[in-house]
């Protein structure tokens, strides 16, 4: 008797937390998916909290972002709701370092009953027995439409990454200091800075190098605008679950440079033009000249991005939702169907 009314709530899931250990105050990626996927749920007639930790108020679902970070959250949830649906997003920290080697990673990987990818070759990355609890959902963005400044003689390049490690932030000014004379380029960069030796190697980079300005953090309406006015965005991480950047760019119209990495293919695909390795400063710098001055190979990346764009398309990316809730409710109703059964039996 006692799963009974358990069940029945379960069957129809209304209250959820979101975990996201991100400060809020900070204009990330994970803050941006939180926040999307918060107005996503809404729309499917979901309540839904933000939280940087579970604070143990009633939910009939948790959905935590990153395995290590938000490991306690998850943990204690568990403790406290054993049946109640847990689904855990990776990030890249996750996929490609945390759980190959963190503990708490790994246990939050076996707690979870529900697991979110965000592109298709993280599959690569986890264990096989995994594989049947984890769905892909692509990450969406809203259209717009590229909007290149009249008059505008530089050739401008968009690099939206906040200064640490992972992302290797200064990757493409050290390129732009390789073009040569005649070429127009100007790096426009916008993000926090999160380590004080990357702060201040861009503080000394923008003011030595011309090609190069860094904004800091702006407002995600004001990152946008400026995505939409550059002829090219520049994604040089060394690791991503995915990319808000690269989704927004695809939505935007506005072809990418990017690291070969797995959290960029799984979305542009393993044939596309513009990749080069991670940390090769001068294939990065023969990209970005192509881009400029080879009218073919820039037609190239607009069309194979387009391609790609249809899958971060926002209705995809609800529908992907509302199947995983479907999912969670239809289980939920079989173990209610199979718990009614033994009462009768019994009875």
């Amino acid at each position: 008797m006692g799963r009974l009314p358990h069940l029945r709530s379960l069957a129809n899931i209304v209250n959820i937390q979101l975990v996201t250990p991100a400060p809020l105050r900070i204009n990330n990626g994970n803050r941006i998916t939180a926040l999307r996927w918060a107005a996503l749920l809404k729309k499917l007639g979901h309540r839904v909290r933000i939280r940087q930790r579970y604070d143990e108020r009633p939910c009939d679902a948790l959905i935590a972002l990153h395995a290590k970070r938000s490991a306690a959250s998850i943990r204690r949830f568990h403790e406290l709701h054993p049946q109640s649906p847990l689904i855990l997003v990776l990030t890249g920290t996750d996929l490609y370092r945390d759980i190959r080697r963190d503990r708490k990673a790994q246990q939050s990987l076996e707690l979870a009953s529900r697991i979110v990818v965000l592109q298709e070759m993280a599959l690569q990355e986890l264990p096989r027995h995994l594989h049947a609890k984890t769905q892909v959902i692509y990450q969406s963005a809203e259209l717009s439409s590229p909007r290149p400044l009249r008059g505008e003689r530089r050739y401008r390049v968009c690099l939206i990454a906040h200064l640490r490690n992972e992302k290797d932030p200064l990757r493409a000014p050290m390129a732009a200091r390789l073009l040569p004379p005649s070429s127009t380029i100007q790096l426009i960069h916008i993000g926090l800075s999160l380590d004080d030796r990357l702060g201040r190697r861009a503080r000394a980079e923008a003011a030595h190098n011309p090609r190069y300005r860094w904004l800091g953090q702006l407002s995600h309406r004001s990152t946008r605008k400026h995505l939409a006015q550059s002829r090219l965005v520049c994604i040089t991480s060394k690791m991503e679950g995915s990319s808000n950047v690269l989704s927004e760019a695809l939505a935007s119209g506005v072809p990418v440079i990017a690291t070969r990495i797995p959290g960029l293919m799984g979305t542009l695909g393993k044939n596309f033009p513009g990749y080069f390795p991670v940390g090769n400063t001068k294939k990065l710098c023969a990209l970005l000249l192509k881009a400029e001055t080879d009218p073919a190979f820039y037609r190239a990346l607009k069309q194979h991005c387009a391609r790609a764009a249809k899958r971060v398309r926002p209705k995809r990316e609800i529908d992907a939702w509302r199947r995983l809730l479907r999912k969670i409710r239809t289980s939920a109703e079989t173990d209610l169907h199979h718990e009614d059964a033994k009462e009768t039996k019994v009875s």
